[in-house]
């Protein structure tokens, strides 16, 4: 068995934690032993609930004292490059949660510490663990459409996302680093690499401080084009948060994955349409059930990596990759310009 502790016992930490508690629960191999958080209420409130007995206030003390196979790092942004710094001079294996970094210098600096420690880095990038994504991309690895030359990635909701995370509202930059890197890694996932970044924002909502909708334009490698496009501040007829959607051309046919689930798929001998919906755990509450099945699937290929010795998919090394297409997102609206990312 596994042990792991998690640092910092907020928001979606709960989902981490259910899933840790799943994974434990069906001989998965992995367990939490010990919490860490600052805040003593939190931490109490978090261990009790899930009858976890090691917590600390401090992570240096606790990795010095517990005997860990891996941390599991819960914190915001600011905090994640000490954490992750802290864990590689431990030798101990990290999965950290998205945004990984508040700039990318500390990202690669943190990419460079695991891997001079010899240590697995992971980034909780759940969006293409999302059972209805990876639905699409085996849609797409299954040959229907052929070759994929056009799509959208699609996340536009009016959710009142800032009663759960109020932070979200305050910093300099809001959707493209919080929501927009989940759905520019998805159209990675989808369609591979980006040697072209065109991007405009807007902030609607006079309550944040950073922009909230934003519009992508992303030249892939391969040769395919696709937008992705975020808002939280579009009112629509039917609330789909935290639903993602998907339209992919290909030389063959098309790909549709629409409101609540909906996938069809187009070929050259008709369509296809299936439901897609992930399952709702016992744990999870609609609407977010798609994004709490993510963190359990995220987490199992976690431990499967580290049994296995494999790369995991969303590694610190490959969200750099994710990563580039933030800050040329940012710097291609900022100057109005086409942003390489490999060049950053």
């Amino acid at each position: 068995m596994l042990n792991g502790a998690l640092i910092g016992c907020g928001f979606f930490a709960m989902n981490q934690l259910n899933a840790w508690r799943d994974i434990e629960r069906e001989g998965g191999g992995a367990r939490i032993v010990a919490l860490c958080d600052r805040d003593p209420e939190r931490l109490a409130a978090a261990a009790t609930r899930f009858g976890i007995e090691r917590t600390y206030p401090d992570a240096a003390e606790m990795m010095a004292r517990e005997t860990l196979d891996f941390v599991d790092i819960a914190t915001t942004a600011p905090s994640h490059r000490g954490l992750v710094e802290l864990a590689a001079a431990n030798r101990l294996p990290v999965i950290c949660q998205k945004p990984v970094a508040p700039t990318f210098d500390d990202a690669k600096a943190m990419v460079a510490a695991c891997e001079a420690a010899g240590v697995p880095f992971m980034i909780h990038e759940n969006f293409r663990w999302q059972s209805p994504l990876i639905a699409v991309r085996e849609a797409i690895d299954g040959g229907a459409i052929g070759t994929p030359f056009w799509g959208r990635v699609s996340f536009r909701s009016g959710y009142d996302v800032y009663a759960g995370q109020p932070y979200l509202a305050e910093g300099e930059r809001f959707i493209l680093e919080d929501l927009g890197v989940h759905v520019l890694d998805t159209a990675r996932f989808l369609f591979g690499d980006v040697a072209g970044v065109a991007a405009r924002t807007n902030r609607v909502n006079p309550r944040v401080r950073g922009e909230d909708v934003a519009t992508v334009l992303l030249s892939h490698e391969n040769g395919a084009t696709s937008i992705v496009d975020c808002s939280y501040s579009s009112r629509l007829e039917q609330e789909l948060f935290p639903q993602a959607l998907v339209e992919i051309d290909g030389s063959d046919g098309s790909i549709r994955l629409s409101a609540n689930y909906r996938l069809a798929v187009t070929g050259k001998f008709g369509t296809e349409v299936r439901d897609v919906s992930p399952p709702l755990l016992p744990w999870a509450e609609r609407p977010w059930h798609n994004v709490q099945e993510s963190v359990l699937l995220i987490q199992r290929h976690w431990v499967d990596c580290l049994r296995s010795g494999k790369a995991p998919s969303t590694s610190g090394r490959d969200n750099l990759g994710t990563y580039a297409l933030v800050e040329a997102s940012y710097l291609s609206a900022a100057t109005g310009k086409t942003v390489d990312p490999r060049t950053l």
